[in-house]
């Protein structure tokens, strides 16, 4: 936990909102959980005093991404960016945060009701056309189908057989069922892609091939590499949320993406 006198990150979002939550959380007696978090005290994230005040409401212990992964570590493996500057204004709906970056809260009212505690009441493809321009997702293989079906991908839950639950996702929209060509894992655990592109073992656990012999140490790959539950994934090799879907994290052609984990 992130003590209160460690150097605060100020939060600055539209003025009504940071009154409204000063308020509510000043009223609210040191320690007392909100009511719409039921396990998180004021001071887990905000910074405190005596007391939660409304002038130091907005300032937060730790950077945004830093406090929601405590709980929602999975959800930001593979999640919308943050930490970016807009290409272009947002609505006043959808605040950025004081260094006019996205946040979490960008997308989350935190202290909300509701499944997802989303802003505003657009949702699905209108909710992502709220900041992004068309053309944005119309320049995507699919129309941006599969980025608008969720802004995070989650790893809640066991393994899908042998593959994790983000590349079980993956495949719920890359079957084919997009219009996209088929991708599809064989007998074999081997993931087959369309045409002439590379096809590559699957749900296989990478301390085994490590322990096996020529390959790097995972501690040594690269962070945008994922292992969810140690194992290779879809999003071990591609990029899942980013303006070309999809994207290789490194280069094919000139083997770079291979020698990341093969040591030859």
């Amino acid at each position: 936990m992130w003590r209160s006198e460690r150097r605060p990150v100020p939060l600055v979002w539209a003025a009504p909102v940071v009154l409204l939550a000063a308020v509510l959380l000043a009223s609210r007696p040191e320690g007392a959980a909100a009511p719409t978090h039921p396990d998180t005290v004021c001071a887990g994230c905000h910074l405190a005093g005596p007391r939660t005040r409304p002038e130091t409401a907005r300032f937060l212990v730790a950077s945004e991404e830093r406090l929601c992964g405590g709980c929602h570590a999975a959800a930001l493996r593979a999640s919308h960016p943050t930490g970016v500057r807009p290409v272009r204004p947002l609505p006043a709906a959808y605040p950025t945060d004081w260094k006019g970056e996205l946040t979490c809260s960008t997308c989350h009212d935190v202290h909300a009701a509701g499944p997802g505690k989303l802003r505003g009441e657009r949702r699905g493809r209108g909710f992502c056309l709220s900041c992004h321009e068309q053309a944005f997702f119309d320049a995507m293989p699919e129309g941006g189908t599969a980025l608008m079906v969720s802004g995070h991908l989650a790893d809640d839950g066991p393994p899908a057989g042998r593959i994790d639950r983000y590349s079980a996702q993956c495949l719920g929209c890359h079957a084919d069922k997009l219009g996209l060509k088929e991708v599809r894992i064989d007998v074999r655990g081997v993931l087959r892609h369309p045409e002439r592109a590379l096809n590559h073992p699957i749900g296989v656990r990478y301390a085994d091939a490590e322990a096996y012999g020529g390959y790097r140490p995972a501690a040594l790959l690269p962070r945008e590499m994922l292992l969810p539950g140690g194992r290779l994934s879809c999003l071990s090799c591609h990029r899942a949320y980013e303006a070309r879907h999809g994207a290789l994290v490194r280069r094919y052609d000139n083997g770079e993406l291979c020698y990341q984990c093969h040591d030859l």
